[in-house]
C-alpha cells in the first residue's frame, strides 16, 4: 500500500470511530497533540473533538462516502444528519503527518432531495 493508501485508511478509521462508533477513544489513537481545527465552529486541539463525540445528539449519523488521497491529504464526501435541522452533504479533509491527523478542513452544505434539483441527481450517492 502507498501512503496515501494508508493515510486514506487512517481517516476512514477516525471517522467511522468518532461519528459512527461514538467512541472518544479514537482522538488518542489517531490525533496529533498539535491538531488544528479550520471549521469555525469547533477549536483547535484533540481535545475539542474527545468532548464532542459524547455530546452528539441520539438521532446523529454519519455516512461516508467517496474517499480521495493525494500525498498527505485525504478528502471524504460524507452526510451527516441530525448534526442540524437538515441533513448536510459534507467534504472533510484531513491533513495526516506521522500517522496521525493533524489538520482539518470542511466544506458543508444543506442536502436537497434529487426530486428538487435542476439536474435530478443526488448531491450523495454512496459508493
Amino acid at each position: 500500500m502507498s501512503q496515501a493508501d494508508d493515510n486514506k485508511t487512517l481517516v476512514l478509521a477516525v471517522l467511522k470511530g468518532a461519528f459512527i462508533d461514538r467512541d472518544p477513544s479514537v482522538v488518542d489513537r489517531y490525533f496529533s497533540p498539535n491538531y488544528v481545527q479550520h471549521n469555525p465552529s469547533i477549536p483547535n486541539g484533540p481535545s475539542a473533538i474527545q468532548g464532542l463525540i459524547p455530546n452528539l445528539a441520539p438521532d446523529f449519523r454519519y455516512e461516508p462516502g467517496m474517499t480521495v488521497a493525494s500525498g498527505d491529504l485525504v478528502m471524504v464526501h460524507g452526510r451527516y444528519t441530525g448534526w442540524g435541522p437538515n441533513p448536510l452533504v459534507a467534504v472533510d479533509i484531513f491533513r495526516v503527518e506521522g500517522g496521525k491527523v493533524v489538520e482539518h478542513w470542511d466544506v458543508m452544505q444543506a442536502e436537497i432531495p434529487a426530486s428538487q434539483t435542476v439536474s435530478g441527481n443526488s448531491m450523495f450517492t454512496l459508493p
